[in-house]
C-alpha cells in the first residue's frame, strides 16, 4: 500500500472564485478507484476543509466516464489478502465516503459519464449532483460477486428503501432521467453547458448562503436522521441556539434589519 501512495498525481486541484475544483484524473483506467486515488482524493479534501478561500467543493473527471468503481486489478490483489488487511482496505473507502458525508462544506459532483459501483458511492455522498443526459449511475457490484457494501448506507439515504432496493438487486444503472426522477441526480443539463451551470451554481452558494450555517445544515441532516423525534427536536433546538451564537449570525441579521444586501 506504501508503493501506491508514492504514485503520481491521479488528481488533479484548483481554485476559482471560492470554489475547489477536485477533478479525477485517470481516464485511461476509467477513473477507477485505488487505494492511492481515494488517499489523494482525501488528501485535498482534508487540505480544504479549513481552507477559507475554499467555500464549496465541485467533484468531477477527465474522460468519458466518471468513476468505474474499484480497479478491477486492484481487487484481484485483494483476494489474497487476510481479513483483516481486506476490512482495514474497506475502512479506507469508508472513511473517504464519511469524510464527504460530514465534511463542512457543501459538494457538487459534476457527472458527465457512467458514475458505477464506488463512483456511484462518491455521486450519493455529495450534497448536488449535476449531470448531463448521457450520465448514468449503477450499482453493478451483484454481477461480480461482490458487495454495494458502505455505499448502501448512503444510498438508502438518499432514495429510500425501494429505489435502493431496485438499483442493488437488478444490479441495472439507471439513465439520467430516472436517475433525476428518483433524486439521485438534482440537475440535468447539456453537455456544452454543464461546466458553466456548475460553476455558476456552486460560485451563487458560495455568494449568498453563510458558510456557517451551510456547516450546521450539513451536521443536521447527517445527524438527526438517526434520532427519535425528542432527541431529533432537542439536538435541532441546541443548534439553532448554537447558530445566533455566531459571527456570521449577528452580521446575517445585521444587514437584513438594515435592507443590505450582504455577501459571504
Amino acid at each position: 500500500m506504501e508503493d501506491q501512495l508514492k504514485s503520481p498525481p491521479l488528481i488533479e486541484t484548483e481554485v476559482s472564485d471560492r470554489v475547489g475544483y477536485l477533478t479525477l484524473n485517470r481516464p485511461e483506467r476509467r477513473n477507477a478507484l485505488s487505494y492511492a486515488l481515494v488517499s489523494q482524493i482525501k488528501q485535498a479534501l482534508t487540505t480544504w476543509q479549513d481552507d477559507p478561500t475554499v467555500r464549496v467543493v465541485v467533484l468531477r473527471a477527465k474522460g468519458p466516464v466518471f468513476c468505474a468503481g474499484a480497479d478491477i486489478e486492484y481487487l484481484q490483489k485483494l483476494q489474497d489478502y487476510t481479513f483483516q488487511e481486506n476490512l482495514a482496505d474497506s475502512m479506507h473507502l469508508m472513511e473517504l465516503y464519511m469524510l464527504m458525508y460530514r465534511y463542512k462544506k457543501p459538494l457538487i459532483a459534476q457527472v458527465e459519464g457512467p458514475a458505477l459501483a464506488g463512483g456511484a458511492g462518491l455521486v450519493t455522498v455529495c450534497d448536488l449532483v449535476v449531470a448531463t443526459p448521457e450520465a448514468t449511475i449503477g450499482y453493478p457490484e451483484a454481477r461480480i460477486g461482490f458487495l454495494p457494501a458502505m455505499v448502501t448506507y448512503f444510498l438508502l439515504r438518499r432514495v429510500g428503501e425501494g429505489w435502493a432496493r431496485q438499483l442493488l438487486i437488478t444490479a441495472e444503472p439507471f439513465p439520467a432521467e430516472k436517475a433525476h426522477a428518483v433524486g439521485l441526480f438534482n440537475y440535468v443539463v447539456p453537455k456544452a453547458e454543464i461546466a458553466s451551470f456548475v460553476h455558476e451554481l456552486a460560485t451563487k452558494i458560495a455568494r449568498q448562503n453563510s458558510p456557517t450555517s451551510l456547516e450546521f445544515i450539513r451536521k443536521l441532516i447527517a445527524d438527526i436522521q438517526d434520532m427519535p423525534l425528542q432527541l431529533g427536536v432537542e439536538f435541532a433546538a441546541k443548534m439553532n441556539a448554537h447558530a445566533r451564537a455566531t459571527e456570521d449570525f449577528r452580521r446575517g441579521i445585521s444587514a437584513f434589519l438594515r435592507k443590505e444586501k450582504i455577501e459571504w
